[in-house]
């Protein structure tokens, strides 16, 4: 059963996402909050799979609340889905790069939700081709270039390579392809990457990717 949270401020947003949700077999809204302090007490204590958090909330808006989440190291295990009315909200970079899994804007459709929910709480986050691409490029406008982190040098040449593969949204039937892999070594090498980079999900190795010089915006 996944385990979902809602933290909107706008109780009719909540009120849809939370029919939409619990009409899906395996999936169970554990709790809904109105601002970013609630939502953390919330996680804090349900300890949800996914939580889909509003930028724009009273005390404590989602970027805050996104920060505080993913600082906690008891919380690991739960992975943040930012939704926004607007896809170019100046704080979507920030999220990202605090550690959310991924976001979606308001108006998506109830499949699309739903798939982000299952895909969020399998770690996978919304690195899927076509949102993805234009998520990476909204977001890498917001990442300073940095130059190779010492952490990269704990990966193989094969790894790096993946790593970069994985920077630019590709999946792993696509890295596989690209390399001439098969999808289930390239998945592996993706988890041993994860690994040794300590990294909560593959979004997260995104933004490793392009604030290592990795990956530079506009790639392909």
């Amino acid at each position: 059963m996944i385990r979902v949270l809602l933290a909107d401020d706008q109780h009719l947003v909540r009120a849809g996402f939370r029919a939409l949700l619990e009409a899906e077999d395996g999936i169970d809204v554990v709790g809904e909050a109105a601002t970013g302090r609630d939502a953390v007490a919330l996680v804090k204590q349900q300890h949800p799979d996914v939580v889909l958090m509003d930028i724009r909330m009273p005390d404590g808006d989602g970027l805050w609340a996104t920060e505080e989440i993913v600082r906690d190291p008891e919380l690991r295990g739960t992975h943040i889905v930012i939704v926004t009315t607007f896809e170019l909200d100046e704080y979507v970079a920030q999220a990202i790069t605090a550690g959310a899994s991924g976001f979606l804007v308001k108006d998506t459709e109830p499949v699309d939700l739903i798939r982000a929910v299952r895909v969020a709480a399998a770690g996978d986050a919304l690195l899927s081709p076509g949102v993805t691409r234009r998520l990476l490029e909204r977001v890498a406008g917001g990442l300073r270039p940095a130059p190779p982190t010492a952490a990269l040098d704990a990966l193989t040449e094969r790894e790096r390579e993946v790593l970069a593969l994985v920077g630019q949204g590709l999946s792993n039937g696509e890295i596989g392809e690209r390399l001439f892999l098969s999808p289930l070594t390239a998945k592996t090498h993706v988890s041993r990457i994860m690994q040794k980079l300590d990294a909560r999900d593959r979004v997260h190795l995104v933004v490793l990717a392009y604030e290592s010089g990795l990956v530079q915006p506009g790639w392909q």
